[in-house]
């Protein structure tokens, strides 16, 4: 029994000691030599850089608490037309990334676009172009983002207030506080942990963000990052400004568990849970009510589907020029391989701190899990950045030939990144599935002659069966997404639809670029269905 102990420990200390790898060298690398680039930049457009990814931030930030907040108080405490409908539809803007809703936004307000079009078609010939708004630079970016990320807020916003007691309501009520009034001084509050949770994703996606900030030429940390390694060759400084990235990542979340201090967000009542029921609007509240929620959704999924849906329409050549199967095949080959990858280790990694129980792998699991919380593109640069390391001072030190092509532009190289990227997702959706197994079941299992392996085998796999199918989906959702990753270690001549849309994007080629984005958001619209009934579970309605 000890020897199978230290099987599964040493398996999962190695996991997470790799997946670990490249949040060390992004730290590490802070100290080597850079280019005479990093001098120059310092003193010209570093603060810049800086200034820029606070603005956007805020501002996202801001708005995404609005809009996510806003709407999940709605669909949550109330009843209105197509309430219903709204609590699973606002989430399909999971299913369009923020650059291609920047290509969309682009595409319908630039000079002679879709809104040009529009009103030509319905007025006649006229100079709309000056009447028509612009959302270029750090206002489109700031639209897109918002409209595309927002869903965390709501979905975790929704899931606090969906479970709040009837309890609270009737406080309010006593206190003589008017709905608004009840809303911030006891709803919102006991709500804050689901909602901060939301806003440090929107946040950590903020930051990470490089498709839309791109194309709205909009210089942040990010675009720092992929230039420093593409333009200048300057892996030590792209490494750097990683460095930096990830420092302001880590300060917004300790400011944020400073702030709260030894508040608490639970209410002790003799009485239990009191489960509470919907108000049903009427007259113009119950108007205004449709009308948030209906905006929400027209421009968080309907608005970018229909443009480029338009433009496909209208360029059909595009649609025969690409090679829609071989995207589709390349696109589901990511994600089936990076799935089975992902779910075998986190398995394994999962067991093994269970039957193991040791403080040494729980620190270093910790760690391994806030891969998701640093950008693709650091990842990637500091995933490059180690194989180089590793192949200079390890490979060729034994006379071994090199290994930069084997995880360089390579499919595995890929895998391995998102593997490091989305392990947490698949960590954490594991180990909450193995917490609802009591350790009981474990020990019965070894008194009935069950050895370790047969008990993960045959009893905790068929458990966690569920678990591992909403993981799979979530972690195809985020692959299909994903744009810095794939674009910077992908193969020679290996497209998805994502890295697709991207290059016929930055060409100045939007029309060409609608296609692959059409099929990127049908794709992730049919997985979030898919998803939407554990994700919109709920008792009361």
């Amino acid at each position: 029994m000890f020897k199978n102990l230290n099987v599964w420990f040493f398996l999962s200390l190695i996991i997470s000691i790799f997946v670990s790898i490249p949040i060390v060298t992004v730290f590490t690398s802070f100290f080597e030599n850079t280019s005479n680039y990093y001098e120059i930049l310092k003193n010209t457009f570093l603060v810049e850089y800086i200034l820029n990814s606070l603005v956007l931030l805020l501002s996202v930030l801001l708005f995404t608490f609005i809009l996510g907040t806003g709407s999940a108080y709605l669909v949550s405490f109330f009843k209105f037309p197509c309430s219903d409908f709204f609590k699973w539809a606002l989430i399909l803007s999971f299913a369009v990334p923020p650059y291609i809703y920047a290509y969309s936004l682009t595409a319908f307000f630039e000079n002679y676009g879709t809104a040009y079009t529009i009103l030509k078609n319905l007025f006649g010939d006229g100079n709309y172009n000056q009447n028509i708004p612009k959302f270029d630079d750090m206002f489109g970016a700031i639209t897109s983002i918002t409209f595309s990320l927002f869903a965390y807020v709501y979905i975790l916003a929704r899931a606090s207030f969906l479970y709040q007691s009837q309890n609270l309501i009737d406080l309010g009520k006593n206190l003589g506080f008017s709905k608004f009034k009840s809303f911030y001084k006891i709803i919102l509050p006991a709500a804050r942990p689901a909602i901060v949770a939301g806003l440090s994703l929107v946040a950590m996606e903020t930051l990470a963000e490089f498709g839309a900030v791109d194309f709205f030429s909009i210089n942040t940390l990010t675009t720092g990052i992929y230039n420093s390694w593409i333009t200048f060759d300057d892996l030590a400084f792209a490494n750097r400004i990683s460095f930096f990235l990830l420092l302001f990542i880590f300060t917004l979340f300790i400011l944020e568990n400073l702030s709260r201090k030894k508040a608490k967000y639970h209410f002790n009542t003799r009485s239990g849970f009191k489960q509470k029921e919907k108000i049903k609007l009427s007259g113009k509240k119950s108007f205004f009510a449709f009308i948030f929620c209906s905006f929400i959704f027209f421009m968080s999924f309907l608005f970018p589907l229909m443009q480029m849906l338009y433009w496909t329409i209208k360029f059909p050549e595009n649609l025969l020029d690409l090679q829609i199967i071989e995207l589709f095949i390349n696109t589901i080959y990511l994600v089936s391989l990076s799935s089975l990858v992902l779910i075998i280790f986190s398995l394994i990694s999962n067991y093994g701190n269970r039957v193991s129980n040791n403080t040494i792998l729980n620190i270093f699991s910790t760690l391994s899990i806030s891969g998701y919380a640093i950008p693709g593109v650091i990842l990637a640069i500091a995933f490059i950045t180690f194989i180089a390391w590793f192949d200079e001072n390890i490979i060729k030190l034994f006379g071994f030939l090199s290994i930069k092509k084997i995880f360089i532009g390579s499919i595995l190289g890929l895998v391995l990144v998102y593997f490091i990227r989305f392990y947490s997702l698949a960590f954490n959706g594991i180990k909450s599935g193995y917490e609802k197994i009591n350790i009981s079941v474990d020990e019965s299992a070894y008194l009935l002659g069950y050895s370790k392996k047969k008990t993960f085998m045959n009893i905790h796999i068929p458990f966690l069966r569920n678990s591992l199918l909403f993981i799979v989906i979530l972690i195809s959702l985020e692959i299909i997404r994903e744009l810095p990753i794939t674009l910077i270690l992908r193969p020679f001549n290996f497209e998805t639809f994502a890295t697709t849309a991207y290059i016929s994007a930055s060409e100045d080629l939007l029309e060409a670029a609608a296609v692959p984005s059409l099929f990127l958001i049908l794709i992730a619209s049919f997985f979030i269905i898919i998803t939407s009934k554990y994700i919109l579970r709920e008792t009361n309605d």
